[in-house]
Order: structure tokens, then C-alpha cells, then sequence
């Protein structure tokens, strides 16, 4: 193999004809992703309930963890000591870090208003330190304040203020060592009009190519970190293509869709964004990747996902199965002796029933969280491979009707 001028390379292995989707092999220092791969999130340098050993052995390639979370606890100075998230936490294999921009933004229910004017002039908090002035956390009822250069933000864990600029962004992500990192944004809230999500859509470009230049002028992470854009728009098509036609033009090495809380609102204009992006480089769709999603997603020309829903579906008492969706906790389940999916080659479908399972949700134990995600998990990391698959044996189609067919949404 080649050897590689950047960290993080891109080889398409097969084109679907008449259809975006591909099958490829992104190349990080960390090892390989073949695409289509659904990507765990690892919110806190963990997936919620699981051992690392255990999701490796579902399959998992690469986990995603979050650049906001792991600021506030326990620091990106004590992950850069300990050398890196991947020695952290025990991971050798490729690990993406988001730019924390959903975080901020999400926290709140002013998140998306323009609120700078409830900011106080004397605060003025330096990027690394954390302040707390009770008349900002209290008085706006708001925990995030957007201004041109960055966001002002109080931690949802103790009100302590703290402040993100695209160059803090990229700064922390450097120190946690992740192989992919993404340009910090600025996601809009879904009820946000035109005018904001065309003024935030503005911004998160200026702050694209800050992100990039703190990125590429760092010489010693640009050998062992890649970084990604993130396409913006929110819930209009027009700006998403805008949106796509300017990261485009940046130097990048991949992709990241993203930034609304309502999938419907990018899932039917995901292949008209594609087909502005470079073809050569990796697409990551962010926060979406349930089972009827993922045939969408690869069929417009997404690479990897990642999603929460696998585990807190889990640690809910739902979980997939080739019929749909099951509530494993509900009373049809009291006396079920077969396996979650009967067809799963899961550990859990393997050595444990339905009926067991139901009993561990409604005795609290903490096991029942632990079963059910696992088995989630394996599920869509398994669901992920049989569609790349498809693509390099040609069937995709044939392979997307038997499962949505049977798949009860």
C-alpha cells in the first residue's frame, strides 16, 4: 500500500451503478475503517455499559467520542498525560472526536438565539479557565451565548462558565489525539427561520477555515490527525447545498454531515449535499444511524454513521431485531424463551431469552441495560457489514428490500 501524505486516506473499492453508494477503506494511524462502518459513540471515552473488549469483538472498527464531555471531565490535559484518548482508555484501533459545537448549542432552550446581549462586558472568561458568576447562569435562563469569534457557555454539570472558539476547539481535540477531528460549528435549533440558519450557516464557514488553519498550522498533529468539516443548513435544502459547495472548496480530508435534531430533516436531501462534496474523500452523517436510516444514508452516498440510539434504546428496554423494534420490557415478553432476534449472532442471542431479559428490566438490575445494548450494538455493526457487503457482491438493492420488507418501523 501507498505509503500515505496525509494521516487519514480514502480508497473506493466499488461503485454502486446508477446510486452513490460505495464501498471503501479509510486508512488512519490507528489502523483500517472499511465503508460502510457504523461508528460507536463513545460519549465519555466509554460506550455506556460496555467493555471495550466486548464491542471490539462485535466488529466495532472506530468509536466517537465528545470533545465537549471529555473538556469539562476529567480535562484534555490529563487524556494528553496519559497519552492520548487511545491509550486512556485502552483503544487501538481509530477514534473520531466531535468539535463539541452540538454540545453547546444543544444546551439550553435559547440554543440557536442570538442571547450576546445577556452577557455581562467584565466577563470575559480566557479560553482555559472556568469562572462562575451567578447573574450569567441564572439570570437569561440560557446556557449558551453565541457571539462572532466563539460561544460562551455554562457546564450542565455545575454552571461554571467556559468559553469555545473554533481554536479551543481544535486545540482540545489535538491534546485528546484522536485520529479524525472535526472544524467546530455552530448547529442552529430546528425551529430556527431562514435568516438564522443562513447567519449561523455563514458563520460555521468563517469558522471552518479558522478551524483548519489552527489545524494545519500545528505540524506534529496534522502527521497523526485528520480533520473534517461539517456541512450545515439545518432544515433547508438550499443552504445544505450551499453549505457543501463551500466546504468543498476547503482543504479537508473528509466530511461530516450534520447539525439538525430532526433526521427527516437532512435524510431527502443527503444525496443531492453528496453529490457536491469530493468525491475521494470520506462522508460521516452525525447523530443518525438506525436501521432504515443507514440503507438511506449508503444509498446517498454516506461512508460511516454514528448514533446514540443503539445504547439508550438499550438502557431503555428497546431493542432491534429483523422485525423491528422490540420492548423487551413490556409484558409480551414475560414468558418469550426465544432470543431477542432469533437470527442474531450475538453473545446475548446466544446464551440468554427474551423472558430472562424482561425479568432483569423489571428487577432493576443493572444487567438488563448491559444485554440490551450489547445486543443493539452488535446489531447495527453487524446490519453495516451485510450492506457493504451487498455493494461489493452488486445485490444492494435486492439486499435493502428483503431487510425493509421484513424491518417493522
Amino acid at each position: 500500500m501507498r505509503r500515505m501524505s496525509r494521516p487519514i486516506d480514502f480508497k473506493i473499492e466499488k461503485r454502486l451503478p446508477n446510486s452513490l453508494a460505495r464501498a471503501g477503506v479509510i486508512s488512519t494511524p490507528h489502523g483500517y475503517i472499511e465503508t460502510p462502518a457504523y461508528i460507536a459513540v463513545a460519549t465519555k471515552a466509554t460506550v455506556k455499559g460496555l467493555l471495550p473488549t466486548q464491542y471490539e469483538s462485535f466488529g466495532t472498527q472506530a468509536i466517537i467520542a465528545n470533545t465537549y464531555h471529555l473538556y469539562l471531565a476529567p480535562g484534555e490535559k490529563l487524556v494528553e498525560e496519559a497519552g492520548g484518548l487511545h491509550t486512556f482508555m485502552n483503544w487501538n484501533h481509530p477514534i473520531m472526536t466531535d468539535s463539541g459545537g452540538f454540545q453547546v448549542f444543544s444546551l439550553g432552550a435559547g440554543f440557536g438565539k442570538r442571547l450576546s446581549k445577556f452577557l455581562p462586558p467584565e466577563v470575559t472568561p480566557e479560553p482555559a479557565v472556568a469562572v462562575y458568576d451567578e447573574d450569567v447562569a441564572t439570570s437569561h435562563g440560557k446556557l449558551a451565548v453565541i457571539d462572532e469569534d466563539g460561544v460562551t457557555f455554562t457546564s450542565h454539570n455545575d454552571g461554571t462558565l467556559h468559553r469555545f472558539t473554533p481554536e479551543r476547539s481544535i486545540e482540545i481535540q489535538h491534546a485528546l489525539g484522536a485520529d479524525i477531528i472535526y472544524a467546530f460549528d455552530e448547529c442552529t435549533a430546528p425551529d430556527a427561520d431562514y435568516e438564522y440558519q443562513k447567519e449561523a450557516m455563514d458563520r460555521t464557514h468563517r469558522w471552518a477555515k479558522r478551524s483548519l488553519a489552527a489545524h494545519r498550522q500545528n505540524i506534529e498533529a496534522n502527521k497523526r490527525q485528520g480533520i473534517y468539516g461539517i456541512v450545515q443548513g439545518g432544515r433547508y435544502g438550499d443552504l445544505r447545498i450551499e453549505s457543501a459547495k463551500d466546504l468543498a472548496g476547503m482543504d479537508f480530508d473528509g466530511y461530516g454531515i450534520g447539525g439538525s435534531f430532526s433526521k427527516h430533516d437532512i435524510l431527502g436531501i443527503l444525496d443531492q449535499v453528496n453529490r457536491e462534496l469530493p468525491e475521494g474523500k470520506p462522508r460521516h452523517l452525525l447523530g443518525i444511524g438506525e436501521p432504515e436510516d443507514l440503507f438511506i444514508g449508503v444509498e446517498a452516498g454516506i461512508d460511516t454513521f454514528d448514533c446514540v440510539l443503539p445504547t439508550r434504546n438499550g438502557r431503555t428496554g428497546t431493542v432491534y431485531t429483523r422485525d423491528g423494534k422490540l420492548h423487551v420490557d413490556g409484558a409480551s415478553c414475560t414468558k418469550d424463551f426465544r432470543p431477542l432476534d432469533p437470527e442474531c449472532a450475538c453473545f446475548v442471542c446466544a446464551s440468554y431469552t427474551r423472558a430472562y431479559i424482561h425479568h432483569l428490566f423489571k428487577s432493576k438490575e443493572t444487567t438488563a441495560l448491559i444485554l440490551a445494548s450489547a445486543h443493539n450494538l452488535f446489531f447495527l455493526t453487524d446490519l453495516v457489514k451485510r450492506i457493504r457487503q451487498s455493494i461489493l457482491d452488486g445485490n444492494f438493492a435486492e439486499y435493502k428490500e428483503s431487510f425493509l420488507s421484513r424491518y417493522q418501523i
